[in-house]
This record gives C-alpha cells, sequence and structure tokens, in this order.
C-alpha cells in the first residue's frame, strides 16, 4: 500500500496560484514532479479551481475593453478569440481557424 503524502503550504499554494493562472493539471504536475492524478485530487480537497473560459481569454486579449464593449461590431468567423475559447483544452487546441472556401469558387 502506498505511504501517504504529506502536503505542504507550499505545494498547496503552487497548485491553487497556477490553477487561477489557468494552468492545466499535467502542467502543475511536471511542476511539482507528481502525477497529474495526484495534482487533480489535491487540488480538488483544497477547492483549486481554474478560472472561467472568459477569464483566460479576456486575459490572454490584447485590448480587454475591447471584448466587452457592447457596441462592438460582430467578430468574423473564427477570430482568434472566440475560436480559442471553443478549442481551448480540446484536440483542436493551437489550432488555427481554416476559412471555408466559396463552393461556387470550385464548380
Amino acid at each position: 500500500m502506498p505511504l501517504p503524502r504529506h502536503w505542504t503550504e507550499a505545494a498547496d499554494s503552487t497548485i491553487k496560484a497556477m490553477r487561477a493562472e489557468g494552468a492545466s493539471w499535467a502542467a502543475i504536475g511536471v511542476a511539482l514532479d507528481l502525477s497529474r492524478n495526484t495534482v487533480i485530487e489535491r487540488g480538488r480537497r483544497i477547492h483549486a479551481a481554474a478560472p472561467l473560459r472568459y477569464e483566460i481569454v479576456a486575459r490572454q486579449a490584447e485590448d480587454r475593453d475591447a471584448i466587452d464593449d457592447p457596441h462592438r461590431p460582430a467578430l468574423c468567423a473564427g477570430h482568434e478569440l472566440t475560436w480559442r475559447l471553443l478549442t481551448d483544452a480540446t484536440v483542436l487546441d493551437g489550432t488555427l481557424y481554416r476559412q471555408p472556401r466559396n463552393i461556387a469558387d470550385q464548380i
């Protein structure tokens, strides 16, 4: 049977800080030299919640005010902000949006 892990305040604060910045459980595990599942379990016990996706995208945006402006023009399909919101932490993470070709041009 494995021995119980003795958690330190430093490790707990690292988990909370990295999670608040939007780091993945795997990245936190690498930083602490622990398995992803060990870090997930500890994070749940200390309530280390990830920020909302909107907060992550807003933090990465150059102009944060432009996101919240209700009078801004509509964003085009595949815009960087909306595309990241849809694809972060999925298989498509880091891929670029491919603009569809006009079907009439292909005929």
